[in-house]
């Protein structure tokens, strides 16, 4: 059991212009990157909390392998969730990893998953 494995995408999550000025306090640029489960930060970059909020959701099905027609495979700028603001935020694959199952739960792998396609 302990050889299961399964791949998630590794992602950077990046400020960019959209079509109105910015009204929060993003900075073009500003970025992040998740890798497995942890979120690696640039020094000194402030990057929003209310952005993060917005963003968060997406992020654990952005890592997976994605069916071409789903729009999660396609929708890859995501806006401020200020109306008001012009920010964009642009989510790319930027790697992948591979995990094992027993490094990352110690629930039971179920004989009958009805999660499994």
């Amino acid at each position: 059991m302990e050889d299961i494995q399964f791949t998630l995408y590794d992602l950077r999550v990046e400020t960019i212009e959209g079509d109105k000025p910015f009204v929060c306090s993003h900075e073009l640029g500003s970025s992040f990157e998740l890798r497995g489960e942890n979120l690696y930060f640039e020094t000194d970059k402030p990057f929003s909390l209310y952005a993060m909020s917005a963003l968060l959701p997406l992020l654990p099905a952005k890592q997976r392998p994605l069916n071409e027609y789903d729009w999660m495979a396609t929708d890859h700028v995501i806006a401020c969730p200020d109306p008001h603001c012009g920010a964009r935020f642009r989510i790319s694959r930027i790697g992948k990893n591979t995990f094992t199952r027993a490094d990352t739960t110690i629930e039971p792998l179920p004989e009958n998953n009805p999660w499994k396609e």
